[in-house]
């Protein structure tokens, strides 16, 4: 398929330049984790640093059994005080412990029945749930699912990432890229990627090229 997605996305001269200097994409696929894990991960993610959230993940998950991520009945048991005392602010707690009860009546599918919906579905269907948005689930079905034609608008690094491919003054509209994107279908999950990487690049060109 990263094949398939290079051939198509180089035709496009910007894009072609950015795989040259990047090289092929690595979408690294969490192909081990369930929805609802992924879920709960990303809330605890929501606003914080890589490091904080992993701190505070560590200490949630070292309260169970050391046999597999925390089961939603083992999350929805534990007291709110010992969640916060994790780290997790009351309205995380409060997202938590609804994706643990949707998991539960079945509105947060496994990870084989997942494989039934499509994006737009689970999109819909997952959105439902307390503090999870679109974005949420759109990283879901990415780096969980790995599904291969998904463009997350609303993203900031990816709208940055064509503004600094393209030498853009702003980054587009989430619905200017939407139409956009349409280019680069059946693989926009690809080009989301070599979007981010663009982004970076932007990020370091603005950096000193040298240390006193």
């Amino acid at each position: 398929m990263n094949e398939d997605a290079v051939r198509h996305l180089r035709r496009d001269k910007k894009f072609a330049a950015l795989i040259d200097r990047v090289g092929p994409p690595r979408l690294a696929i969490e192909r081990g984790r369930s929805p609802y894990e992924a879920l709960m991960r990303a809330i605890a993610h929501q606003q914080l640093h890589g490091r904080a959230a992993l701190a505070i993940l560590a200490r949630f998950e070292a309260l169970y059994p050391a046999d597999g991520f925390p089961a939603p009945e083992l999350v929805l048991a534990t007291p709110e005080a010992t969640l916060r005392a994790c780290g997790f602010s009351a309205s995380k707690v409060a997202a938590m412990r609804a994706i643990c009860a949707a998991t539960l009546n079945g509105t947060v599918p496994t990870r084989r029945g997942s494989v039934r919906l499509s994006d737009e579905v689970l999109i819909e269907r997952l959105s439902t749930i307390r503090g999870v948005g679109r974005w949420t689930v759109e990283m879901l079905l990415i780096f969980t699912l790995g599904r291969p034609d998904v463009l997350p608008v609303d993203d900031f690094g990816v709208r940055d990432g064509y503004r600094v491919l393209y030498r853009l003054d702003v980054a587009p509209k989430p619905k200017t890229l939407a139409e956009i994107g349409l280019a680069w279908a059946p693989f926009r999950s690809i080009a989301a990627w070599y979007l981010w990487r663009a982004s970076e690049e932007g990020k370091g060109a603005k950096q000193p090229t040298s240390r006193a």
